[in-house]
């Protein structure tokens, strides 16, 4: 049986082509991936996002308790600030990407990948120990939303006496969006400006329907995974289960901005023998000269040997090419590098590019 948010039937009444998306019954596509696609980067589009996990953590305990939990340094964070955060095992390994929310020290929510939402529950929880911290999973009673375009500020001022110009980009605030009391953050995974929101499951559907009705005019458009995934691998960022999983560290991979070694975190001391001896592998951006789109574990090969493996590939809608991410061995990373990539049982040319592909900010 599928998982289904509380928007499933609204969906269904759209049109939207629904699939197995990690065990939830969620929105691919509502009329065409590339409309979608474009309408984000143009004008705006909304996301039914609500299979993703949200914890809160709070107690006197909870910022020493994050602090070993996750790579980045969240003490530097600032009340209403929203940090990326990686979760790693004990040999450095990401067990999950993260958004941590900052109300106080006291008090973070962190929101979760959907498929690493019981895992991720369970590892926070074995780690409690001696902390005074509360962890709860909220999930079940939060719908999250994602609003994201050029005209995303427009449509949501419509709904709100707030001066939504007042929140940063990666901070948030508590704000009454159509009389519905909300956490709204200026932040998203698709590279442009935009929102999201988490609001009382028992509201989605009048949030939903009333964003749709007031964006119309501003060329607001429901917009399925299918363009999510396209306009996420523009902007370089990170699918877990594809581009990140325990296989690989946040130092090969693109988070080492996100990782601060000068305080204590579970994985820490793999991550600082990573630093001292070099890296045998790391992630790349790669655009495909010859004609081909590079899929999640083809083979990718430099000079006649294997020198690696792609995690993701799409068209992109945006920079008319096809275009991957992929980890390759550490000394063929350099951009305009040319490889090969085995496309079933054809050599494929392409080049080794500067992340991200698409960059607004």
């Amino acid at each position: 049986m599928l998982l289904k948010t509380a928007l499933n039937e609204a969906h269904r009444k759209l049109g939207a082509r629904m699939v197995d998306f990690g065990g939830w019954d969620m929105p691919v596509v509502y009329t065409n991936q590339i409309e979608e696609h474009h309408a984000v980067r143009q004008k705006a589009g909304i996301f039914d996002v609500s299979h993703m996990g949200e914890l809160m953590v709070t107690g006197p305990d909870a910022l020493a308790y994050l602090q070993k939990l996750v790579s980045r340094d969240v003490a530097k964070l600032n009340p209403g600030q929203v940090g990326l955060c990686v979760l790693c095992n004990e040999t450095g390994g990401i067990i999950d990407d993260l958004t941590v929310y900052k109300f106080s020290d006291q008090k973070f929510m962190p929101v979760i990948n959907a498929g690493t939402t019981p895992g991720d529950y369970a590892w926070f929880m074995e780690h409690v120990g001696n902390f005074d911290v509360k962890v709860e999973n909220i999930s079940d009673n939060i719908t999250k939303l994602d609003l994201q375009g050029p005209n995303a500020e427009k449509i949501l001022q419509k709904l709100t006496s707030d001066d939504l110009k007042e929140i940063k980009r990666y901070y948030f605030k508590e704000i009454t969006v159509d009389g519905v009391f909300m956490i709204v953050s200026r932040s998203g995974y698709t590279g442009e400006d935009g929102f999201e929101l988490y609001l009382d499951v028992k509201y989605s559907e009048q949030i939903w329907n009333k964003l749709l009705e007031v964006g119309n005019p501003d060329g607001l458009l429901p917009c399925g995974l299918g363009s999510r995934d396209t306009l996420r691998t523009e902007c370089g960022m990170m699918l877990y289960g594809h581009d990140i999983d325990t296989e690989h560290t946040p130092i090969e991979a693109v988070y080492s901005w996100a990782v601060s070694l000068d305080k204590d975190f579970i994985g820490r001391d793999t991550l600082v023998k990573q630093k001292e001896q070099g890296l045998a592998r790391k992630m790349v951006g790669f655009e495909m000269i010859d004609r081909g789109i590079a899929r999640q574990h083809y083979p990718i090969y430099y000079q006649d040997r294997e020198v690696g493996e792609v995690t993701s590939g799409v068209p992109s809608p945006t920079l008319n090419k096809n275009i991957g991410l992929g980890y390759v061995e550490f000394a063929i990373r350099e951009p305009g590098t040319e490889i090969e990539i085995k496309v079933r049982d054809n050599f494929v040319k392409a080049k080794i590019v500067k992340l991200p592909f698409y960059k607004k900010y």
